[in-house]
């Protein structure tokens, strides 16, 4: 499993990216909703409570991938939605196939610090958190770009009209899961009882997420694991005041848009 997951990564970063992704996006319906962040910004978590709310059922690592599947897998994506519309997971930045769209968005200092953790442990990045921080903020740690980049095509989607998107923080998710679950249910048009949402909520802690990766591994390394803390603000324990700071600077206006606290405040609107 580690091999294939360095070999994806290696060809996801090179120049054949952009052809799979068009090749990934054939056969998307205009009733279909996509759940879309920047890697490492809690969408696995998130498409585990969806699925045990819309389908009834207990999800795990096989289910959700065959039934809430990534871009390029959805032929076999169940239709939980109106008019066979169904839940399909992205990381890409928008693109105009996405018509409507719960988008997830976790604090960039936060996202850093899992994505090293996560690359770290498949090998294919040197122990260096300071050179990664600078290709992290250049965008050159995935293919998606940079995350000011990433969320900035989503947020201009959404100020445009472009499409129905619904911004979620994941904090916000963390801290009051019962509250964003039913406003996602709402954005959907699907009714549900709250007891659907509380039971979905607790049985995908971070306790019961890491039962469940025992039962089907997905384990980046011997010793990593796929699902991690999901900590809110462990940056900033982390993060040297000069590592801050630079973030900070090629950050910190979209940081304050979204509403994450920043150390100065001269950062224009975007």
């Amino acid at each position: 499993m580690l091999t294939l997951r360095k070999v994806r990564h290696t060809i996801a970063r090179s120049p054949v990216h952009g052809p799979l992704a068009w090749i990934r996006h054939r056969g998307i319906r205009p009733s279909d909703v996509f759940v879309a962040s920047y890697p490492r910004s809690g969408n696995t978590w998130l498409r585990f409570m969806l699925y045990e709310i819309l389908v009834g059922q207990s999800s795990s690592f096989v289910n959700i991938h065959q039934l809430v599947p990534d871009i390029g897998q959805q032929d076999a994506a169940l239709p939980l939605l109106a008019q066979d519309g169904r839940l399909i997971k992205t990381h890409e930045p928008y693109r105009r196939e996405y018509k409507k769209a719960i988008y997830l968005v976790r604090d960039a200092r936060d996202v850093a610090l899992s994505e090293f953790a996560y690359q770290k442990a498949l090998g294919i990045i040197p122990d260096d958190f300071e050179l990664y921080l600078q290709r992290f903020l250049r965008g050159q740690v995935n293919p998606f770009g940079s995350w000011v980049e990433h969320v900035n095509s989503w947020m201009k989607a959404q100020d445009d009209e472009h499409a129905k998107i619904l911004l979620v923080r994941y904090d916000k998710l963390r801290r009051e899961p019962e509250e964003s679950l039913a406003a996602m249910m709402e954005f959907l048009a699907v009714n549900v009882e709250r007891q659907t949402i509380q039971r979905a909520i607790a049985n995908n802690s971070v306790e019961k997420m890491r039962a469940k990766e025992k039962a089907n591994p997905q384990k980046a390394s011997a010793k990593g694991r796929f699902v991690r803390e999901g900590s809110v603000g462990g940056w900033s324990e982390a993060f040297t005041p000069a590592q801050a700071l630079q973030f900070e600077q090629s950050t910190g206006n979209v940081l304050q848009r979204l509403g994450y606290p920043v150390v100065t405040t001269e950062y224009a609107p975007v």
